[in-house]
This record gives structure tokens, C-alpha cells and sequence, in this order.
């Protein structure tokens, strides 16, 4: 972790690194990159997005402290990607700054060896399997092989406030059958065993 909270790599980013680490964490969230106020919170999903994320946690029953404690947070870029020039909205990282930043999170999954991946957005979501919509992905579970080993995958959307999605009734039912999927998983249940009703 040392090595990825020093790393400058790309010199668009605006560091530093930010990562919510667990060792030996059975479940691994994966997001899309940290906003400028993670960067200053030094901890993933800490603004509005965070609040959203969580408030969906907390209905299955695991408030936002006992999470961070327990869960391995990532990003498909560990730094800021910085803002959209003259736009509202942060920039989307470059295919280049996602391979670098890669090297990382395949490193991580090699070393943790997780039961369980949640990855949130459409981006983290492509970084293991095809998205050809959230539709088609959300609400489901999907079996990774990530370094020989069988894993399942559950899919979130991004709890952006711009998102339409997540506010439909659909997407909100959506949402739900995915919370039941992660809650009913044997590394939630492990993972929070005596913590949860």
C-alpha cells in the first residue's frame, strides 16, 4: 500500500492515493476514482456518493463505521482524475491512467484473495466483466475467475446524485435485489457474523 499511496505515475491526476484497506478483507468494493473530497477525507466515498452508498448499507443493516472497518475499499484510480474543464462534473480517467492504476488493483485482488467483489459504477463493473447496460447487470450475481480462483461479483450502480437510474422505481428495485444478493452472500454473512440481525 506504500507503494501505491507514493506512486505519481500520471501526471494528470491530482494526488494522493486514496484506498480504504483492509488486509485480509473477505469482501472487496471497488468504486470509479476519489472526488477532491476524499482526497482531503483520505478515505473513499466520504461526500455525497458515500452518503447515498451507505444509507444503502445501513438498510441491510451494516452502518458506515463497522463497513470501512471490515470491508476492503478500492477505485479503478486510486487519485483524483481532477474536474471536467469549464464543465460540472469530475473528468472520466484515460485508458492509460486505468492500465497503470490496474497494476495495483490486480496486485491487491492476487494478495486478498476476496470472496465477494461489489464493484460500484459502470466503470469499476467494466473493469471485470461486460456492462452492456446496468439493466442487464444489476440485481445479479456474476462468477469471476480472478487469478484461478471462482469469485462472485455484485454489481452496484454509482450512488451519484446525477444519476437518474438509481432514482426510477426500477432502478431502486434493482438495487434491492443486489443488497439481497450481498447480504445473503457467505462472505457478508462471515464478514459481519454477530453484527448484523
Amino acid at each position: 500500500m506504500d507503494a501505491l499511496r507514493e506512486c505519481r505515475t500520471c501526471p494528470h491526476v491530482v494526488p494522493p492515493s486514496v484506498i480504504g484497506a483492509v488486509p485480509g478483507a473477505r469482501v472487496y468494493l471497488m468504486g470509479q476514482a476519489p472526488g477532491p473530497r476524499e482526497a482531503a477525507a483520505g478515505r473513499p466515498f466520504a461526500w455525497t456518493a458515500g452518503r447515498t452508498l451507505f444509507k444503502w448499507f445501513a438498510s441491510v443493516g451494516v452502518e458506515e463505521a463497522l463497513f470501512r472497518e471490515r470491508v476492503h475499499m478500492a477505485a479503478v484510480i486510486s487519485c483524483f482524475p481532477g474536474k471536467l474543464p469549464g464543465k460540472q462534473g469530475d473528468r472520466k480517467p484515460s485508458k492509460e491512467e486505468i492500465e497503470s492504476c490496474g497494476a495495483y488493483r490486480k496486485t491487491e485482488l492476487k494478495l486478498m484473495t476476496p470472496d465477494l467483489v461489489i464493484p460500484v459504477g459502470r466503470m469499476a463493473i467494466e473493469w471485470f466483466m461486460d456492462c452492456p447496460s446496468l439493466d442487464a447487470v444489476i440485481g445479479k450475481t456474476f462468477t469471476l475467475d480472478l487469478n484461478g480462483r471462482k469469485v462472485d461479483a455484485v454489481p452496484l450502480p454509482h450512488p451519484s446524485g446525477l444519476s437518474r437510474w438509481i432514482q426510477q422505481p426500477a432502478g431502486k428495485q434493482k438495487i434491492a435485489e443486489a443488497l439481497d444478493l450481498i447480504v445473503n452472500h457467505a462472505a457478508w454473512k462471515q464478514t459481519f457474523a454477530g453484527d448484523i440481525p
